[in-house]
């Protein structure tokens, strides 16, 4: 669309240029000479005017040589016929002349033009004295008068080139300027997350690690260890390198976007049963309801859905431990419900556990895909937590 207003821009100005050009000298000729010869000329001349004109973008030199020389023809025979033509005839040069000057024809092609005007002048002149013997009919001051002013048509075709050279020059240097900004913005992010990701590797993944190897080690000394303690360091292992594995996938994202992809996969509905059993092996009680086949959900919605409802049990551990758990998944007006509700907690929770960010980055998360989530406490004194998500989410 834009490439046909700029074309029919460029024809409404080409149209606008010949009708300022040349239709001043046809109005104008009455009130000079109204004899046929006259006429003749001018129609003449005009014409061959118009086609010079059109091929001033591609030829500018050759263009006002030719348009050059086609002006001193049409004045040389209107003399010989005793005919004169409107002073306004020289409007095409001068507008040639400006258009030599902008298109930035090089120095010797200028130098040539103007070589080969002056001798089409002098012939011109020449032929002029032969065809005539009256003096009201020779080239004299008026035509000197006329020509005087078409170097400043030169000097403002070449002064426009030069301003418009400038802004291309002024765009190309804020251009960029806007990219060395971008570049040095990417830059201290990258060092930014590169920090980051040093700060997370010391204070966190040494402090997991050693978790899981002392889990670990309590797993190989399970004979001497309680039924229900057998099943909680198992949980506990199980959780570890699971931590251990989504934190080294969030370090190298932080190291290197561009090397994002995750060493494991991403986690989707499949993976709830999992999930859940590893909630049941540290002796929680939790309930699965899913009505729809996830491979039916798209990627995103799925990673977002199986987030909270990892965060939803992770919550229920911390503030409401040994309460029962119902988590619902389901398929809802063409959007993806999941559900997780608590009862009240069987035992004191830890007041301090988390630092309060777990219902934001789940807000977060859903928001993004354009859901929405609720959550708050129940009337029995347990919590709920609802997300609503579109299925037809672009991301899957």
């Amino acid at each position: 669309m834009r490439a046909m207003d700029r074309r029919w821009h460029r024809w409404g100005t080409g149209a606008g240029l010949l009708v300022l050009t040349f239709l001043p000298a046809l109005l104008s000729q009455p009130y000079v000479d109204a004899s046929g010869p006259a006429w003749a000329s001018l129609t003449v001349y005009e014409a061959v005017g118009v086609v010079v004109l059109l091929l001033r973008r591609r030829l500018p030199a050759t263009a006002f040589v030719v348009g050059f020389g086609a002006l001193l023809a049409a004045l040389v025979w209107s003399a010989g016929e005793g005919a004169k033509l409107s002073p306004l005839v020289f409007l095409p040069p001068a507008v040639l002349l400006y258009n030599l000057g902008y298109r930035g024809a090089s120095g010797r092609r200028t130098g040539t033009a103007v070589l080969g005007v002056a001798v089409l002048g002098v012939v011109g002149l020449w032929l002029n004295r032969l065809t005539t013997d009256s003096s009201d009919f020779r080239g004299g001051v008026d035509v000197l008068a006329a020509l005087a002013p078409m170097p400043l048509a030169w000097v403002m075709g070449f002064a426009a080139r030069t301003r418009q050279a400038l802004l291309a020059a002024a765009e190309r240097q804020a251009a960029d300027a806007r990219r060395a900004r971008a570049l040095e913005a990417a830059q201290a992010a990258q060092r930014e997350r590169a920090r980051i990701a040093g700060e997370m590797h010391d204070v966190v993944a040494h402090s997991l690690t050693l978790l899981v190897v002392h889990a670990e080690t309590l797993r190989a000394r399970g004979g001497e260890l309680p039924d229900w303690a057998r099943a909680q360091v198992d949980g506990l292992a199980a959780a570890g390198r699971q931590s251990s594995g989504e934190l080294r996938d969030l370090l190298r994202m932080l190291r290197d976007p561009a090397d994002a992809v995750p060493l494991r996969p991403t986690p989707d509905l499949a993976e709830l049963n999992t999930l859940l059993d590893g909630h049941r092996a540290i002796g929680g009680t939790v309930e699965l309801t899913m009505d729809l086949a996830p491979e039916a959900v798209p990627g995103a919605v799925q990673l977002a859905g199986y987030r909270v409802v990892q965060e939803a049990l992770v919550n229920a551990r911390r503030h409401a431990p040994g309460a029962p758990v119902r988590v619902t998944v389901a398929s809802v007006a063409g959007r993806l419900r999941c559900e997780v509700v608590n009862g009240p907690a069987a035992r004191r929770g830890a007041a301090d556990a988390g630092i309060g960010l777990g219902l934001v980055s789940m807000d977060d998360r859903v928001g993004a895909l354009g859901g929405d989530l609720t959550a708050g406490p129940t009337g029995d004194g347990g919590f709920r937590v609802l997300a609503t998500m579109p299925l037809e989410c672009a991301g899957g």
